[in-house]
């Protein structure tokens, strides 16, 4: 059985558990509440030795790195595969996933706003405006990206999502929770709501598996 270690609404463990269950790995959870610092525990950090989540046991090991669990996954279990084969599609695919996994989240994610408050003495308006700031820009150049898509949608992924749709849905999940503006993407919010609809993502969402649930 495998184990992820994760936080309820961290994006990069909401991709994973979206992950999981879109391939319909059985699995468990185990809450690393990241307000406690608990990521920062002897425990964890001998999981994981950035101390970030999530974190997955699998097979004897422990994977780190979403987009490195994605990955992994489409190599154990194939279907349905979320990043492309064709070296074209493939490229793509990661390339979305990349404006927010490695351009958008990285600045945005808990340790970035606490440097921010604790180190610099940024006050909550400013880091609500460096928030909004660069996931605007993110989802512009994704909604470009989008718009130039060969197929009809409605997910990125096409008729069937892929890692880009992983990414991108709990990246929008933490706009909403900062009130950054989202009419102006519309090819995004269809996606999302693509996303929404499908069970495997519904069982991933952050209200469904915080504490207490």
């Amino acid at each position: 059985m495998l184990v992820l270690h994760d936080y309820f609404r961290s994006s990069a463990g909401y991709r994973v558990r979206i992950a999981l269950n879109l391939k319909g790995v059985d699995h468990v959870r185990h809450e690393v509440p990241l307000l406690e610092n608990a990521q920062r525990s002897p425990e964890h950090l001998a999981r994981n030795p950035q101390g970030l989540v999530p974190a997955l046991e699998a097979n004897g090991m422990v994977l780190t790195q979403s987009l490195a669990i994605l990955d992994w996954l489409d190599a154990r279990h194939p279907e349905p595969r979320l990043i492309p084969a064709a070296p074209d599609a493939r490229a793509a695919a990661l390339a979305r996933a990349m404006v927010v996994g490695m351009d958008v989240h990285p600045i945005n994610n808990l340790r970035v706003m606490r440097y921010l408050e604790q180190q610099l003495g940024a006050d909550a308006a400013a880091r609500s405006a460096w928030t909004a700031h660069w996931m605007t820009e993110g989802f512009t150049a994704l909604e470009a990206m989008a718009r130039a898509l060969p197929h009809g949608g409605p997910f990125l992924g096409g008729e069937a999502p892929d890692v880009s749709d992983c990414f991108l849905v709990p990246q929008l999940f933490n706009a909403r929770r900062f009130s950054v503006p989202l009419d102006g993407f519309p090819l995004l919010l269809r996606a999302e709501a693509a996303a929404l609809a499908h069970p495997a993502f519904a069982a991933a969402h952050p209200d469904r598996v915080a504490p207490g649930a």
